[in-house]
């Protein structure tokens, strides 16, 4: 069942491409603040937004601003932008994003050790990421832009001078950039590279890091489940459709296989019969011609239980085996005191009393008795 399915994903349309903006370091300030120990998700974004407002330059309404934090963790990174520094044309290709997020956001997936700093390494900036502690969450982030003719001699002296900003080195982790989304990310899952270096997130841990308006992104949250419901509902009614029409297909099967099978029949019955007459008649010469009736053997069995209030008016035999009496008697009760006493003799399989009548004192009925193959045995059979 699986590999069929496989087989007929190559008949399905492919996904759409999936696209993250991923925006220049140098447009952000990055600052560490404080957070309560113990606080919870809701509590750190409420914190985060008091925080940029009161260390923003800008009203926290013309500001794109994420953050990055980790439970337990007593600081947050705040990273925040003036929304006038991108475009029109840059905001608009936002919308059918997944995500946007600065350069530097998809470096923060591992938890190095305390006085790591990471280097990412742009075409016209530096980025240093300094991990003060082994929190997981960096304490400082440094941007310093870089010439477009910029040597290499012309990026080490930022480097040095970055290193000295920072303070507390103790290694140092370079990356060349720019990070890029890995087209092969699982749904649900973002995987960034850049050089030799991969991090991978989920839908949740990008949420805080996403620099877009806040409450656009609830909608887009909301719109996007609102999209998998009914993606879902879609599905499962195509999946009933598809049954519906498998099982139809199968009654229309299971008709014409039926028709068939009977036609058949209908075309064999007349041999089928015939075959049977063959049988019977041949079944029924050879009992005449190799056995014998004994009716005044089977009568005498009779009379010899017989009341002498019943008497027999007829008798027919019925087969071999069988012998029908039509009786009367003046007392009714002896009818089943002599067909007991029938059925008590070894020579008798069956006794039946059919069609009893009374009238003006008289019982009528017929009697028939069928007896045991071995009851009786032709002359001259060998004992």
């Amino acid at each position: 069942m699986i590999n069929r399915l496989s087989s007929l994903k190559r008949f399905l349309p492919a996904p759409p491409e999936r696209k993250v903006a991923i925006l220049a370091d140098a447009h952000f300030f990055v600052r560490s603040v404080p957070v309560p120990e113990g606080a919870l998700a809701p509590e750190v974004s409420g914190q985060v937004e008091l925080a940029l407002e009161m260390i923003a330059p800008f009203p926290l309404a013309q500001l794109y601003y994420g953050y990055k934090w980790k439970p337990g963790v007593t600081h947050a990174l705040v990273f925040a932008a003036y929304r006038k520094r991108f475009t029109l044309d840059e905001v608009d290709g936002w919308a059918g994003a997944e995500a946007v997020l600065p350069a530097f956001v998809t470096l923060l997936k591992s938890a190095p050790a305390s006085g790591t700093t990471v280097l990412l390494s742009g075409t016209d900036s530096l980025t240093a990421v300094h991990y003060g502690d082994a929190s997981g969450v960096p304490t400082q982030v440094r941007v310093e832009s870089l010439p477009t003719d910029a040597t290499d001699s012309d990026r080490a002296a930022v480097r040095d001078a970055l290193h000295k900003s920072l303070g507390g080195t103790l290694q140092t982790v370079e990356i060349s950039g720019p990070p890029k989304l890995d087209p092969g990310s699982p749904q649900g899952e973002f995987i960034f590279r850049a050089g030799d270096f991969a991090a991978q997130f989920s839908t949740d841990e990008i949420e805080p890091l996403d620099v877009r308006d806040k409450g656009e992104l609830a909608v887009r949250r909301r719109s996007h489940a609102r999209d998998i419901i009914l993606w879902r509902t879609f599905v499962g009614c195509a999946a009933m459709i598809a049954l519906a029409v498998f099982l139809e297909l199968a009654l229309i099967g299971s008709a014409f296989w039926q028709k068939q099978r009977l036609a058949l029949i209908e075309k064999q019955t007349p041999v089928v019969n015939g075959i049977m007459t063959s049988q019977s008649l041949a079944t029924r010469i050879d009992e005449l011609s190799s056995k014998r009736l004994m009716p005044f053997e089977m009568l005498a069995l009779l009379n010899a239980k017989r009341p002498h209030t019943i008497q027999f008016m007829r008798t027919v035999t019925s087969g071999l085996y069988t012998l029908e009496v039509r009786a009367q008697t003046n007392a009714s009760g002896d009818i089943d005191v002599f067909r007991s006493a029938l059925n008590q003799l070894p020579e008798c399989e069956k006794v039946e009393v059919l069609d009893p009548a009374s009238r003006d004192g008289v019982s009528t009925f017929r009697l028939l008795v069928t007896f045991k193959p071995s009851a009786f045995k032709p002359e001259g059979a060998q004992s």
